[in-house]
């Protein structure tokens, strides 16, 4: 392609990008103002625009890429299977990735959890929980059992079901009348503690709280729902220790059956396969997206016990069956490309691998708090969000109108490094293939970044 030819492809895919796409998550007002971003390859942990310019990747594509792009053994696999079948229903018929990713999946959970349910993305593994908790608990017998418990600055996804047991404002306030009204338990959110205590010694009064709200109404509680260890998208949100291990206990105490949303933490994200085992425990029914194919397929999956499985058993005439299903459910390419990715996780020794490049990250983070506006760092595993602040001693937020996170990433961008705010939290979270060269530059980068926007002038 002449350079000339390639100019005016590049012009046309501007053009075409802010006349026919409306983009996630995203101001479209203000995107039409700004050049777009658009990304045509990319090899390892690095993308590569229409340009030619090349950028890190930060946020592993949305939290999703495991291994790098263009991973060998995830290319193999997704070609073999295309040299097969692309798709076939998984209603009342079964197909071979399918059977062998789930038989995996449950050979590396959490103990207890037996049977998988597939579906497309987060969203529809958490609502896929919800409803399986809800029907178990008519079926079994306890039809005053259809409330739900999740904390407050949740976010289990974007159907109407997950979005009733979300609790950020920001992208759940405008649809409250559309959703059932769940109960909330406040948020371990210590660097911002609504009970104004410090940890250790607050007695993590966020626990007791929770106990508070489970007394009164276990009788009415089908489930509680808790993204485990971190609270993603309300900003990197670090539980405390003890904190996800007292959860179990009070559910198991009070009769409620608890769901794991692992779709942001799991997959090695906080330094173990799923977030669960940082504190040994073992839910009821976990959801699991994102990672789930080392970020080259939309493929989802709700794991559950045997015993609520049990629950759906039935003679047809009772009507026991779990009546939800997807077109794409189970889709054999998906299921190819998951199927590698853990086989890769076991043959690379990922995990382990990790540990080294965790420490490094910490202590390379550690000079972040030297920032004159950094109020806090948050870290565990590769999950990491930089709160930012216009004062830290009174811990005052930049006003929106500043877009102070915003600035950020378009400074990491213009140094070659993409990474995602939320709101004025910068949000770190390579893919765990990263090499601590990239890591060091992913931080110099966000550093720069940062001191550009907050400290100019």
């Amino acid at each position: 392609m002449s350079t000339n030819t390639k100019a005016a492809r590049n012009r046309s895919l501007e053009r075409d990008d802010k006349k026919y796409i409306w983009h996630p998550f995203t101001q479209m007002q203000d995107y039409q103002k700004e050049t777009p971003l658009i990304i045509e390859s990319g090899t390892g942990c690095t993308l590569t625009d229409i340009q030619g310019r090349e950028y890190l990747d930060g946020v592993s594509s949305l939290w999703t890429n495991v291994h790098g792009h263009r991973q060998k053994a995830l290319d193999r696999a997704v070609r073999k299977q295309l040299g097969k079948i692309a798709h076939s229903t998984l209603l009342g018929l079964a197909n071979v990735p399918a059977i062998k990713c789930a038989k995996k999946l449950i050979a590396i959970a959490p103990e207890g959890l037996t049977k998988v349910f597939y579906s497309d993305d987060g969203s529809t593994a958490v609502e896929i929980a919800l409803k399986m908790a809800f029907q178990y608990q008519k079926q079994a017998g306890r039809p005053e059992k259809e409330r739900f418990i999740s904390l407050t600055n949740a976010y289990h996804g974007d159907t109407i079901g997950s979005v009733s047991v979300g609790g950020i404002n920001l992208f759940h306030a405008t649809y409250r009348t559309l959703l059932f009204k769940s109960l909330k338990a406040e948020a371990p959110y210590c660097y911002r503690c609504v009970f104004d205590k410090t940890y250790p010694s607050c007695g993590l009064a966020c626990l007791a709280q929770m106990e508070e709200l489970m007394q009164a109404h276990s009788q009415e509680v089908a489930a509680l729902v808790i993204e485990p260890i971190v609270q993603g998208a309300a900003g990197i949100i670090v539980q405390p220790p003890g904190y996800l291990k007292g959860v179990r206990e009070l559910c198991t105490k009070y009769d409620i059956l608890m769901i794991a949303d692992e779709v942001a933490v799991g997959f090695g994200k906080t330094g173990t396969m799923f977030a669960c085992e940082n504190e040994g425990v073992a839910p009821d029914i976990m959801a699991l997206a994102k990672g789930i194919t080392g970020g080259y397929l939309p493929l989802a999956a709700t794991l559950a016990t045997e015993r609520i499985y049990a629950g759906f058993l039935g003679a047809q005439e009772e009507f026991k069956t779990f009546f939800h299903g997807h077109t794409y459910t189970g889709n054999p390419l998906a299921c190819a490309a998951a199927l590698a990715n853990l086989e890769i996780f076991a043959s690379e020794g990922t995990l382990a691998a990790l540990e080294g490049k965790i420490t490094f990250l910490r202590e390379r983070l550690a000079g972040f708090q030297a920032l004159a506006h950094v109020g806090e760092v948050r870290q565990r595993g590769f999950m990491v969000g930089i709160e930012l602040v216009a004062d830290r001693e009174s811990k005052e937020p930049f006003p929106v109108s500043d877009r102070t996170g915003h600035r950020v990433i378009l400074a990491a961008r213009r140094r070659g490094l993409i990474i995602r705010p939320l709101g004025d939290v910068i949000v770190l979270m390579p893919p765990l293939a990263i090499t601590r060269e990239e890591l060091a530059r992913l931080c110099d980068i966000t550093e720069a970044a940062i001191r550009e926007v907050t400290e100019a002038g």
